[in-house]
């Protein structure tokens, strides 16, 4: 659906908080059509936002290890490389 939402599944080390958080945040936006939050959708927003990085933590935590780790890298972990160089 999302094709900006990189799989945070097999990855080393395990995905963050913050990792989880970001791609919540981003299928809500894409579901919700939601990109700035307004007054009238920021509580709504950010509870499905909780909501849904709690789901996806305990998914993470309950699946078997991949056998391969992701191709792609996390948009987070990108970021930080490209500072560090």
């Amino acid at each position: 659906m999302c094709r900006n939402i990189t799989t945070l599944r097999g990855l080393e080390p395990t995905a963050t908080d913050e990792e989880i958080a970001a791609a919540a945040r981003q299928y809500c936006r894409k579901v919700s059509g939601v990109q700035k939050t307004s007054v009238a959708t920021e509580e709504a927003f950010e509870r499905a936002v909780s909501l849904i990085a709690a789901a996806t933590h305990d998914l993470l935590h309950e699946l078997p290890p991949r056998k391969q780790p992701p191709k792609t890298e996390p948009p987070l972990r990108r970021l930080a490389r490209k500072a560090v160089s």
